[in-house]
């Protein structure tokens, strides 16, 4: 049985695309060994399921579309800049959201309803949009005060309408994402 690696996920809409692509153009002006995510990538994870059996997939996709039938389309407010684990020790720099009480429930109900078919439960959601991975401390503390620049950045309020469960294809030049299945909310 084939394997592909998945995850389910809220596209960024394009509306928002060159607002973001000039913050990580600001982080490019700094000599550091960062890899930005391309902004046509640009996705909010709901849950990354790694390498499934194909045969899987079904059974995912019909969780989905159970579970969106409790779900009303909604907003998100794309807001604020940081850096996970920490500041100190910067690996992944991402944008964030607003505390989003439907969104959060959104993952629970996924995430509940994936562990009963073999999935992990996430030991924490907080939602954010990757925009880069930092691959060395070079530069760490011009990174730091760029962050904090953008720390309380606005992007904007995103209805959301729609999921997807997208294929990762791993390359040599980055990933290739592609949808499996879309689902409307």
């Amino acid at each position: 049985m084939s394997k592909i690696r998945a995850f389910l996920a809220i596209d960024l809409k394009e509306e928002f695309k060159p607002q973001i692509k000039e913050i990580i153009e600001d982080f490019k002006t700094l000599n550091t060994d960062i890899k930005f995510v391309e902004v046509e990538n640009l996705h909010f994870t709901l849950k990354f399921f790694g390498d499934v059996d194909e045969n899987k997939i079904n059974q995912i996709s019909e969780i989905v579309s159970n579970t969106l039938e409790g779900f009303e389309p909604f907003n998100l407010k794309i807001q604020g800049c940081g850096a996970f684990p920490n500041l100190n020790h910067i690996k992944v720099i991402w944008l964030g959201t607003e505390e989003n009480t439907i969104l959060n429930s959104l993952h629970d109900d996924l995430d509940e309803e994936f562990s009963k078919i073999g999935f992990k439960k996430d030991s924490r959601f907080s939602n954010h949009l990757t925009i880069g991975r930092m691959k060395s401390a070079k530069n760490k503390n011009q990174v730091k005060e760029k962050l904090n620049d953008y720390k309380t950045v606005e992007i904007g309020e995103m209805s959301i309408g729609r999921i997807s469960l997208k294929k990762s294809t791993l390359t040599p030049n980055g990933p290739i994402y592609e949808d499996v299945k879309v689902f409307d909310i």
